[in-house]
Protein backbone atom coordinates (compact mmCIF):
# COMPACT_ATOMS: atom_id res chain seq x y z
CA UNK A 1 0.00 0.00 0.00
CA UNK A 2 1.39 3.40 -0.93
CA UNK A 3 1.46 5.89 1.88
CA UNK A 4 -0.15 9.27 1.24
CA UNK A 5 1.91 12.41 1.68
CA UNK A 6 0.92 13.89 5.02
CA UNK A 7 1.03 17.59 5.68
CA UNK A 8 1.64 18.97 9.17
CA UNK A 9 -2.11 19.63 9.41
CA UNK A 10 -2.87 16.01 8.52
CA UNK A 11 -0.42 14.84 11.17
CA UNK A 12 -1.91 17.11 13.83
CA UNK A 13 -5.45 15.96 13.00
CA UNK A 14 -4.39 12.30 13.16
CA UNK A 15 -2.90 12.84 16.64
CA UNK A 16 -6.04 14.70 17.78
CA UNK A 17 -8.21 11.90 16.37
CA UNK A 18 -6.09 9.22 18.10
CA UNK A 19 -6.34 11.01 21.44
CA UNK A 20 -10.08 11.50 21.04
CA UNK A 21 -10.64 7.82 20.18
CA UNK A 22 -8.00 6.20 22.40
CA UNK A 23 -10.55 4.57 24.69
CA UNK A 24 -13.22 3.79 22.08
CA UNK A 25 -14.76 0.36 22.19
CA UNK A 26 -13.46 -0.84 18.82
CA UNK A 27 -15.42 -4.07 19.26
CA UNK A 28 -18.49 -2.01 18.33
CA UNK A 29 -17.07 -0.64 15.07
CA UNK A 30 -17.72 -2.01 11.59
CA UNK A 31 -14.68 -1.18 9.41
CA UNK A 32 -15.35 -0.88 5.68
CA UNK A 33 -13.54 -0.08 2.47
CA UNK A 34 -13.08 -1.10 -1.13
CA UNK A 35 -10.02 -2.46 -2.88
CA UNK A 36 -8.90 -3.88 -6.24
CA UNK A 37 -7.80 -7.44 -6.87
CA UNK A 38 -5.60 -7.84 -9.90
CA UNK A 39 -5.40 -10.88 -12.13
CA UNK A 40 -1.77 -11.98 -12.51
CA UNK A 41 -0.69 -9.77 -9.61
CA UNK A 42 2.46 -11.90 -9.18
CA UNK A 43 3.85 -10.45 -5.96
CA UNK A 44 4.52 -13.76 -4.23
CA UNK A 45 8.18 -14.57 -3.79
CA UNK A 46 9.24 -18.07 -4.77
CA UNK A 47 12.63 -19.68 -4.39
CA UNK A 48 14.01 -21.69 -7.29
CA UNK A 49 16.96 -24.05 -7.54
CA UNK A 50 19.06 -23.28 -10.55
CA UNK A 51 17.85 -20.98 -13.26
CA UNK A 52 14.70 -19.05 -12.44
CA UNK A 53 11.79 -19.79 -14.78
CA UNK A 54 10.37 -16.89 -16.73
CA UNK A 55 6.62 -16.49 -16.54
CA UNK A 56 5.00 -14.29 -19.15
CA UNK A 57 2.84 -11.58 -17.64
CA UNK A 58 -0.08 -10.28 -19.69
CA UNK A 59 -0.05 -6.59 -20.56
CA UNK A 60 -3.73 -6.29 -19.61
CA UNK A 61 -3.82 -6.61 -15.84
CA UNK A 62 -7.53 -7.11 -15.35
CA UNK A 63 -8.95 -5.95 -12.03
CA UNK A 64 -11.99 -6.85 -10.02
CA UNK A 65 -12.96 -4.41 -7.29
CA UNK A 66 -14.46 -5.44 -3.97
CA UNK A 67 -16.26 -3.72 -1.11
CA UNK A 68 -16.55 -5.30 2.30
CA UNK A 69 -16.81 -4.62 5.98
CA UNK A 70 -15.94 -6.45 9.17
CA UNK A 71 -16.11 -6.26 12.93
CA UNK A 72 -15.55 -8.69 15.80
CA UNK A 73 -18.96 -10.25 15.08
CA UNK A 74 -18.06 -11.20 11.49
CA UNK A 75 -17.93 -9.89 7.95
CA UNK A 76 -20.40 -8.49 5.47
CA UNK A 77 -20.72 -10.40 2.24
CA UNK A 78 -18.09 -9.40 -0.28
CA UNK A 79 -19.44 -7.21 -3.07
CA UNK A 80 -17.44 -7.67 -6.30
CA UNK A 81 -17.67 -5.30 -9.26
CA UNK A 82 -15.75 -4.14 -12.35
CA UNK A 83 -17.05 -0.63 -12.89
CA UNK A 84 -15.54 2.49 -11.37
CA UNK A 85 -17.32 3.37 -8.13
CA UNK A 86 -19.00 6.75 -7.89
CA UNK A 87 -21.22 8.13 -5.11
CA UNK A 88 -24.45 6.67 -6.54
CA UNK A 89 -22.93 3.23 -6.98
CA UNK A 90 -21.50 3.39 -3.45
CA UNK A 91 -25.00 4.10 -2.11
CA UNK A 92 -26.33 1.11 -4.10
CA UNK A 93 -23.72 -1.13 -2.46
CA UNK A 94 -24.55 0.17 1.01
CA UNK A 95 -28.28 -0.25 0.36
CA UNK A 96 -27.76 -3.92 -0.50
CA UNK A 97 -25.77 -4.42 2.70
CA UNK A 98 -27.95 -2.45 5.16
CA UNK A 99 -29.37 -5.61 6.82
CA UNK A 100 -25.84 -6.99 7.37
CA UNK A 101 -24.49 -3.62 8.52
CA UNK A 102 -27.33 -3.10 10.99
CA UNK A 103 -26.90 -6.63 12.34
CA UNK A 104 -23.25 -5.96 13.20
CA UNK A 105 -23.34 -2.25 13.82
CA UNK A 106 -22.16 -0.18 16.65
CA UNK A 107 -20.37 2.53 14.66
CA UNK A 108 -19.86 2.45 10.91
CA UNK A 109 -16.39 3.42 9.71
CA UNK A 110 -15.58 4.65 6.23
CA UNK A 111 -12.75 6.83 5.00
CA UNK A 112 -13.10 10.34 3.58
CA UNK A 113 -13.09 9.35 -0.07
CA UNK A 114 -15.18 11.93 -1.99
CA UNK A 115 -17.73 9.29 -2.99
CA UNK A 116 -18.22 8.44 0.71
CA UNK A 117 -18.62 12.08 1.73
CA UNK A 118 -20.76 13.16 -1.22
CA UNK A 119 -24.18 14.68 -0.59
CA UNK A 120 -25.96 11.59 -1.94
CA UNK A 121 -23.94 9.26 0.32
CA UNK A 122 -24.35 11.49 3.38
CA UNK A 123 -28.12 11.66 2.85
CA UNK A 124 -28.39 7.88 2.52
CA UNK A 125 -26.17 7.21 5.53
CA UNK A 126 -28.01 9.73 7.69
CA UNK A 127 -31.32 7.96 6.96
CA UNK A 128 -30.09 4.35 7.14
CA UNK A 129 -27.02 4.03 9.35
CA UNK A 130 -27.45 5.39 12.87
CA UNK A 131 -23.83 5.89 13.95
CA UNK A 132 -20.98 6.91 11.68
CA UNK A 133 -17.44 7.33 12.95
CA UNK A 134 -15.39 10.38 12.09
CA UNK A 135 -12.15 9.49 10.32
CA UNK A 136 -8.99 11.54 9.70
CA UNK A 137 -8.12 12.40 6.10
CA UNK A 138 -5.33 10.50 4.33
CA UNK A 139 -5.33 7.70 6.90
CA UNK A 140 -5.86 4.35 5.18
CA UNK A 141 -3.06 2.95 7.34
CA UNK A 142 -5.27 3.39 10.42
CA UNK A 143 -8.01 1.14 9.03
CA UNK A 144 -7.52 -2.54 9.98
CA UNK A 145 -9.45 -3.61 6.89
CA UNK A 146 -6.30 -2.78 4.90
CA UNK A 147 -4.55 -5.62 6.74
CA UNK A 148 -7.53 -7.89 6.04
CA UNK A 149 -7.37 -7.02 2.33
CA UNK A 150 -3.67 -7.94 2.30
CA UNK A 151 -4.43 -11.35 3.84
CA UNK A 152 -7.21 -12.05 1.35
CA UNK A 153 -5.12 -10.86 -1.62
CA UNK A 154 -2.18 -13.08 -0.61
CA UNK A 155 -4.47 -16.09 -0.23
CA UNK A 156 -6.09 -15.44 -3.61
CA UNK A 157 -2.73 -14.99 -5.30
CA UNK A 158 -1.41 -18.27 -3.90
CA UNK A 159 -4.25 -20.02 -5.72
CA UNK A 160 -3.05 -18.49 -9.03
CA UNK A 161 -6.38 -17.65 -10.71
CA UNK A 162 -6.16 -18.01 -14.48
CA UNK A 163 -9.14 -15.86 -15.48
CA UNK A 164 -11.65 -13.36 -14.10
CA UNK A 165 -14.13 -16.08 -13.18
CA UNK A 166 -11.55 -17.84 -11.01
CA UNK A 167 -10.34 -14.54 -9.57
CA UNK A 168 -13.86 -13.61 -8.42
CA UNK A 169 -14.53 -17.12 -7.09
CA UNK A 170 -11.25 -17.18 -5.14
CA UNK A 171 -11.88 -13.65 -3.79
CA UNK A 172 -15.26 -14.70 -2.41
CA UNK A 173 -13.97 -18.01 -1.02
CA UNK A 174 -10.92 -16.49 0.66
CA UNK A 175 -13.04 -13.66 2.14
CA UNK A 176 -15.42 -16.26 3.57
CA UNK A 177 -12.54 -18.39 4.89
CA UNK A 178 -11.02 -15.66 7.07
CA UNK A 179 -11.45 -16.97 10.64
CA UNK A 180 -13.20 -14.87 13.26
CA UNK A 181 -10.03 -14.97 15.38
CA UNK A 182 -8.25 -12.96 12.66
CA UNK A 183 -11.03 -10.36 12.70
CA UNK A 184 -10.80 -10.10 16.49
CA UNK A 185 -7.00 -9.70 16.35
CA UNK A 186 -7.30 -6.93 13.75
CA UNK A 187 -9.90 -5.06 15.81
CA UNK A 188 -7.82 -5.52 18.99
CA UNK A 189 -4.85 -3.93 17.19
CA UNK A 190 -6.69 -0.60 16.91
CA UNK A 191 -5.77 0.68 20.37
CA UNK A 192 -2.08 0.16 19.57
Amino acid sequence: MAMPMLTETHKEKRVQWARQHLNDNWKKTLFSDETAFQLFRNTLKRWHKGERPIHPVPKDRTKIFAWGGFCVKGKTSLFCFKQIMDANFYVEILAQHIPEINQMLGKFQQDNDPKHTSRVAKDFIQKNIPKIMDWPSNSPDLNPIENLWNIVKSNVERRMPKNCGELKQFMEEEWQNIPRATLINLVDSMKR
